[in-house]
């Protein structure tokens, strides 16, 4: 797996993103503003809805910035087969009925998926439940995680 073509589907799909929030922020400011959403009285909060969206699509916009250039400093190396789990690591998981998941571990961006050829790459930060377990851990390392009250095991099958 190529993880320089990753990182760059990585960098695109924060790019989208950004483009989207950017064009989200600017529509709801529109709304916020415009003459038709002025209060009538103090039961009309149309426009004050808009101006918190507006705010919180601000906050996005400055939240993808920042994954983004957190991003755009990464170098896609190959990881050192005698080296524990860090930011930057790609992934593979594999579970007792032989299935695969493929993770990067991000500094931002938790969450974000990339179809990646036939797989798909989903990125996970260190401030995940997963991607706790993950850090310092090593090249067959079994991990064991309860989520929404199942337990998942895993075993670290790849690092690259």
């Amino acid at each position: 797996m190529d993880k320089a073509l990753l990182l760059a589907d990585i960098l695109a799909a924060l790019a989208i993103a950004q483009t989207q929030a950017l064009n989200a922020t600017a529509e709801a400011h529109r709304t916020a503003t415009h003459t038709e959403n002025v209060a009538e009285n103090k039961y009309d909060t149309l426009g004050l809805e808009a101006a918190y969206l507006a705010h919180g699509q601000s906050q996005r916009v400055l939240t993808c910035s920042a994954d983004l250039k957190a991003f755009e400093h990464l170098r896609p190396t190959p990881w050192p087969a005698a080296s524990s789990i860090d930011i930057g690591a790609l992934i593979c998981l594999n579970t007792d009925a032989a299935a695969s998941r493929w993770l990067y571990l991000g500094p931002g961006a938790g969450g974000l998926r990339v179809p990646f050829g036939d797989l798909e790459v989903v990125v996970v930060t260190t401030a995940a439940p997963l991607g706790q377990q993950l850090l310092g851990r090593y090249l067959g390392d079994d991990i064991s995680l309860i989520l929404a009250d199942k337990q998942q095991d895993y075993v670290i099958a790849q690092l690259l």
